[in-house]
């Protein structure tokens, strides 16, 4: 790096020896030795197109991932953006602009997403170049487009996103990967190879599917994307395999739990949970919550902190369970009865059964069986549909008990045999999980 700048027409060399040269102290933990090497060699890369933006998006890299400072990594890449607009590389000037539009999604500043988009969208439609380079844009843009909505809690919504981001990665997958060398040399980037761009797709379904309650198609999805990233990890040690392994595994493990297969869930602290040792997992987790407050303080009417449609809807929920432990149904109800409206908005298939069973529950108490019956009867239908084990253990106990009432004797033994159907799955899946040597590990 020092012999190579005085030395003329040196510039690959020169560039080249400042990135690796980054690169070593980063790996060192000597980020601050990095960063004024490539402040100096950005500064003096201007004329050099390639090198320069490479070198923007290295030391916005090294932001986002040692210091964690997206807000200037944002801004080195809204300066990439307009240099790469500047020598006419309007491909690389949506790379930077999909890459800030990332870091403004990590850093929940929705407000400056929505207009970004919208810019990108504009510029890779109007991009004539490289198909793969263009499809491969199209994947970025509508990634982040499909993690906005599903952010937001809108499962409905971004369908049509959806659609389009599993159409362009098939489109992907049909291209040859033959090198053509653009003629802007600003334009010699690639977001991800078209084999991650797969997984990252899958990725994106499986998260839609858990948020829909379409749980046999993510665990469908998940099996296909954890089959593919095994044979890709025997070609490739990228660290991003390794990140988007961990994803798919939490995802499959939560629909473990909820499907009742506890004996290949695995994950610790909700592992324990759904085997009851308690003292574990509050163990694992780190610290008690005091419930009662926490509860008191979740208030989705006044003041509520996230904008997400998903998680207002659980708030209601969890209000409506609260007030039903304590007796006040009314207002159970009205917070249950908001819970429907927005999941049913958004087909947040869980959310809507867990609500239809709680009402029907209300009702039962309050001796309005018929009401009791519309609820629990669709409920268990939709569990049914998800599977959601635990939620039609709760609707078949309640069929048993709306039955015995109203004097249905043979809808009620009906009810009473799925339920000691359901609970001895259940059990033996709980027998069977506490059984295997991995059980172990919750104690260690």
């Amino acid at each position: 790096w020092y012999i190579s700048q005085q030395v003329p027409q040196f510039e690959d060399v020169k560039f080249e020896a400042a990135s690796i040269l980054s690169e070593l102290f980063c790996q060192q933990n000597l980020v601050d030795s990095a960063k004024p090497l490539l402040r100096k060699a950005i500064q003096i890369s201007q004329q050099t197109p390639y090198w320069h933006c490479r070198l923007l998006f290295q030391l916005a890299s090294n932001f986002t991932h040692f210091e964690k400072d997206l807000v200037s990594a944002c801004d080195l890449l809204g300066v990439g953006a307009e240099y790469a607009r500047v020598v006419g590389s309007e491909y690389t000037r949506a790379l930077f602009l999909l890459s800030k539009g990332m870091l403004l999604l990590m850093e929940r500043k929705l407000a400056e997403v929505h207009p970004l988009l919208t810019l990108c969208g504009t510029i890779v439609e109007n991009w004539q170049g490289n198909p793969i380079q263009k499809e491969s844009l199209r994947v970025f843009f509508l990634v982040l487009q499909v993690t906005h909505y599903l952010d937001a809690g809108q499962v409905k919504s971004v369908k049509p996103c959806l659609k389009q981001l599993q159409q362009c990665i098939q489109t992907i997958s049909t291209l040859h990967d033959d090198e053509i060398l653009p003629s802007n040399p600003a334009d010699l980037f690639h977001w991800l190879p078209k084999e991650h761009m797969c997984v990252l797709v899958y990725l994106v379904t499986v998260m839609h599917s858990m948020q829909a309650g379409y749980l046999e198609k993510a665990q469908k999805y998940t099996d296909k994307a954890l089959m593919q990233l095994e044979k890709l990890k025997m070609l490739d040690c990228s660290p991003i395999l390794s990140t988007f392994q961990v994803i798919l595994l939490e995802h499959i493990i939560m629909c473990r739990l909820v499907t009742g297969h506890k004996a290949t869930a695995l994950q610790e602290g909700l592992y324990c949970i759904s085997v009851n040792c308690m003292d574990n997992a509050e163990a694992q987790f780190t610290t008690a919550l005091r419930l009662y407050s926490l509860l008191e303080r979740i208030n989705p009417d006044h003041n509520f902190p996230v904008s997400s449609h998903c998680l207002r809807a659980a708030a209601f929920y969890i209000r409506g369970l609260l007030s039903f432990f304590q007796g006040r149904y009314n207002e159970a109800k009205r917070f249950l009865r908001e819970t429907l409206k927005m999941s049913n908005a958004e087909d947040l298939n869980r959310l809507t059964a867990c609500s239809l069973v709680l009402l029907g529950h209300i009702f039962y108490v309050l001796g309005n069986h018929r009401e009791s019956n519309n609820m629990v009867v669709p409920a268990m239908q939709l569990a049914s549909k998800i599977p959601d084990m635990s939620v039609q253990l709760w609707s078949s106990a309640l069929l048993k008990d709306l039955n015995k009432s109203l004097g249905n004797t043979m809808d009620a033994h009906e009810a009473a045999q799925m339920h000691q159907n359901f609970s001895q799955q259940l059990l033996q899946d709980h027998i069977a999980a506490c059984s295997l040597p991995e059980h172990n590990l919750i104690s260690v």
